[in-house]
């Protein structure tokens, strides 16, 4: 469990840091929508989403608790699958790519006609926006929790 001072001492990026460095990647062409990872990906997915100009779908999903400790041992679905449509290039976003297992799990349930393209904020992995602040991030529309 963190301790409010660990909280306070995460590195902190502004809203207007994330959208800068928004702005200036360059995405996969052909994106016909976004689905994003809840909850941790509601927020980034709508970011992206608007950035790219297309439409926007959420799967929600739990692994970890809000300490970021794994409540279950693999990630559970909580909600029906996002129907795509026409949808046939798609960009799967989250906040964090720790383990991949939340990704990974979000994969699995779409459909495998539909190619899936990876996407997240923070993480030590090829796409992702964030790969030079090391340590959990305060994102600017999480509410710390006081203890």
């Amino acid at each position: 469990m963190r301790s409010a001072a660990a909280v306070a001492t995460m590195p902190p990026l502004s809203f207007t840091d994330i959208t800068a460095r928004l702005a200036a990647w360059t995405f996969p062409p052909g994106i016909d929508g976004v689905v994003g990872i809840a909850s941790g990906g509601v927020v980034p997915a709508a970011l992206v989403a608007m950035r790219l100009g297309v439409g926007m779908k959420v799967l929600a999903l739990n692994y970890r608790d809000d300490d970021n400790v794994p409540r279950y041992a693999e990630p559970k679905v909580l909600s029906a699958v996002p129907e795509l449509g026409s949808w046939r290039r798609i960009l799967l976003v989250d906040d964090v790519y720790v383990s991949g297992r939340s990704w990974h799990a979000a994969r699995s349930v779409l459909p495998a006609s539909v190619d899936v393209l990876p996407f997240v904020l923070k993480g030590k992995v090829e796409f992702a926006l964030i790969r030079d602040v090391d340590g959990c991030v305060q994102w600017p529309w999480k509410v710390a929790r006081l203890r």
